[in-house]
C-alpha cells in the first residue's frame, strides 16, 4: 500500500499538477465512433492523442485516439475499452502525481478539481522536465545541502579560479587545525614519552571518529532532502552514535589489551573511541545545518571544517582520558 504522507513530503516543493493540465477533446458517452472521427477531422490543429468521455463535467473514461481506427464505426464510444488512467486533484503536487502514476501503471493522469469536475489531462511525458529538475535538486541536497539545482549546476561548472576561491579558505582553515592538533599533541609530550603506546592508537581513534561523522552526514542529508527536520534526526542519530561508539569500544578493548598488555591503556582507548564517536555524530549533524542557516555553501566548507573539528576534539578526548586513567 502506498503511503501518501511520504509522497507528499517527498514532493512538497514541486508545482501543482493543475498547472500542467491541458484540456482534452471531450465527447459524450452515447456518441458513435463515426461522429467522433468526423469531429476530429473537422478540428483544427494536431489530432489529440486522448479523447475524454464525459457525462456533464464528470470524466467517465479516457480513450486513445488510435483505438478509433480498429473500433466499429457504429459503436458508441462508451463501449470502447478506456486507457489506464489515474485521477488526481489539481492541487496535488506534480511530483507526487507522476510517482503515484508509475506505481499504478497509469498511461495518463486525469486532473480534477475538488468537486470532481474534469479539468484536463497530463501525459506522463509532460512530467519529464519536472522530474529532471527534481532529480538535480535532490542530488544537490545529497551533495551538500544546496538549496536548488541552479546552485548545484553553478558550483559544478564554474571556472578554475572560482573553484579555488571557494575551496581554499576552508582548506586553509583545515591547515590551521593541523597546526593546532600538532600543538595539542606536543602538550602531552611527557605522557607520550612515558607511555609510547599511546601514539599507536591515536590515528585509529581520529579515523574512526571521522568515519562515524561521514556516515551521519550522509544520513542527515538524505533526511533533509525528503523534509525530515534536523531536530527529529538529532535524537535518533545521537543514540545511534553512542551505540556505535560502544560497539567499537567493545571490539577495541581486547585488541588494545592484546597489543600492549596494559588493561588501563586499553580501557582509555576504548572509552576514547566511544566518546569520540558520540561527539563526531553531534558535529556532523549540526555543523552543515548551521552553515546552511547562515547562507554559506556547506558543499565546500562542511567537509574540511567538520573533519578538523572532529580531529581536534578526538585528540583532546583521547589524551584527556588517557592522562586521567594512567597518571
Amino acid at each position: 500500500m502506498i503511503d501518501l504522507s511520504e509522497v507528499r513530503a517527498l514532493a512538497s516543493e514541486s508545482p501543482d499538477v493543475g498547472a500542467l493540465a491541458a484540456d482534452a477533446f471531450r465527447v459524450r458517452p452515447g456518441d458513435s465512433v463515426t461522429s467522433v472521427v468526423e469531429a476530429l477531422r473537422g478540428r483544427a490543429g494536431a489530432t489529440p492523442p486522448w479523447i475524454a468521455v464525459c457525462e456533464g463535467e464528470a470524466l467517465m473514461s479516457l480513450v486513445a485516439t488510435a483505438q478509433l481506427l480498429v473500433a466499429g464505426e457504429a459503436r458508441p464510444i462508451e463501449q470502447i475499452d478506456g486507457a489506464s488512467f489515474m485521477r488526481v486533484e489539481a492541487s496535488a503536487s506534480a511530483e507526487s502525481a507522476v510517482w503515484l502514476a508509475t506505481m499504478t501503471d497509469a498511461e495518463v493522469v486525469a486532473v480534477e478539481d475538488e468537486d470532481g469536475r474534469f479539468r484536463g489531462i497530463v501525459p506522463l511525458s509532460s512530467f519529464l522536465p519536472l522530474l529532471v529538475h527534481e532529480h538535480e535538486e535532490d542530488i544537490a541536497r545529497l551533495g551538500g545541502f544546496l538549496r536548488g539545482s541552479r546552485t548545484a549546476r553553478t558550483a559544478s561548472e564554474e571556472p578554475v579560479h572560482r573553484r579555488v576561491m571557494h575551496r581554499a579558505p576552508w582548506l586553509l582553515l583545515g591547515l590551521l587545525g593541523t597546526v593546532l592538533a600538532a600543538q595539542i599533541i606536543r602538550t602531552f609530550k611527557v605522557e607520550l614519552e612515558e607511555t609510547v603506546a599511546l601514539a599507536f592508537f591515536l590515528p585509529g581513534i581520529v579515523y574512526m571518529a571521522d568515519a562515524v561523522g561521514t556516515q551521519t552526514v550522509a544520513l542527515v542529508v538524505r533526511g533533509l532532502s525528503v523534509g525530515v527536520s534536523v531536530r527529529r534526526i538529532l535524537r535518533l542519530e545521537l543514540v545511534t552514535g553512542v551505540l556505535i561508539g560502544g560497539l567499537l569500544s567493545l571490539g577495541m578493548f581486547p585488541l588494545a589489551l592484546a597489543m600492549t598488555g596494559d588493561a588501563t591503556l586499553a580501557l582509555a582507548v576504548a572509552l576514547s573511541l566511544m566518546a569520540s564517536a558520540a561527539c563526531a555524530t553531534v558535529i556532523a549533524m549540526t555543523l552543515p545545518w548551521v552553515m546552511s542557516s547562515f547562507g554559506l555553501d556547506p558543499a565546500f566548507g562542511s567537509g574540511p571544517l567538520a573533519t578538523v573539528t572532529q580531529d581536534l576534539i578526538s585528540i583532546l578526548i583521547y589524551f584527556g582520558i588517557a592522562v586521567a586513567l594512567i597518571s
